[in-house]
C-alpha cells in the first residue's frame, strides 16, 4: 500500500511540474537529493560502524552480559507470559540494550527475531500476542543514551557541537518509554478486567 502511495505522489509532483514548467526544477532537486542522501549514508556508516564495533568490544568483554543481568528482572516483569529460557527473552534484551546505544540500525534485526520467536510463542496466530504489543511499545518508545544516528547526521553537516543533543535525548526517551509502558499496562490491566 505505501509503494502506491509513494507512486501516486511521484505522478502528482510530476503532473504538477509539467503544467507549471518546473520539470528542470524537480531534476535539479531529484539529483541534489541523491548527492545528499550518498552523503548522509556514508557519514551514518562510519559511525554505524564504529559503535557495532564498540558493541562487539562490549559484548567480548562481557559487558552485554552484565547489562542483560541486570536488565533481566525488569524484562521478565514486563514479559511474564515468555519463559526464562526461551530465546524470545534473549532477542528482547540484545534490542533494548543495541536500542540504549542508539544503535536502531543494528537493533532492527534483533527486534525483527525477537517478533518471530513472540510469534512462536503465540501459536503463529495472524494476531499480536500481549507479550508482541508490549514489545512494539517498548521499542518504539526506547530509552537511548547515546542517539548514534542522530550525532552522525549533525556530524554530516558539520554541527557545531554534534553531542549536544545527548541529554536531551536521554531525558525525552526516558518520559517515553515510561509513557509507553504506562499506557500498554493500563489497557493490559483494563483488557484483564472485561474478560
Amino acid at each position: 500500500m505505501v509503494n502506491y502511495i509513494w507512486v501516486f505522489m511521484t505522478l502528482i509532483g510530476l503532473i504538477f511540474a509539467a503544467f507549471n514548467g518546473t520539470i528542470a526544477d524537480v531534476n535539479e532537486a531529484v539529483f541534489k537529493g541523491a548527492k545528499e542522501a550518498v552523503t548522509l549514508c556514508i557519514g551514518l556508516v562510519s559511525i554505524l560502524v564504529f559503535w557495532l564495533g564498540m558493541m562487539r568490544i562490549a559484548e567480548k568483554a562481557g559487558l552485554l552480559e552484565v547489562l542483560a543481568r541486570l536488565f533481566r528482572p525488569l524484562v521478565k516483569s514486563l514479559f511474564p507470559e515468555v519463559p526464562a529460557g526461551h530465546p524470545a527473552m534473549g532477542y528482547i534484551l540484545s534490542n533494548m540494550i543495541a536500542n540504549l546505544f542508539g544503535l536502531g540500525n543494528a537493533a532492527t534485526p534483533l527486534g525483527i527475531k525477537a517478533m518471530e520467536e513472540l510469534k512462536r510463542l503465540n501459536g503463529g496466530k495472524d494476531y499480536a500476542s500481549r507479550s508482541m504489543i508490549t514489545f512494539l511499545a517498548i521499542n518504539t518508545s526506547s530509552i537511548t543514551l547515546i542517539p548514534t544516528t542522530v550525532i552522525a547526521i549533525r556530524v554530516t553537516y558539520n554541527s557545531a557541537s554534534p553531542t549536544e543533543i545527548v541529554g536531551p535525548t536521554i531525558v525525552a526517551t526516558f518520559f517515553s518509554t515510561i509513557a509507553a509502558i504506562m499506557i500498554d499496562r493500563y489497557f493490559y490491566f483494563r483488557r484483564s478486567r472485561k474478560g
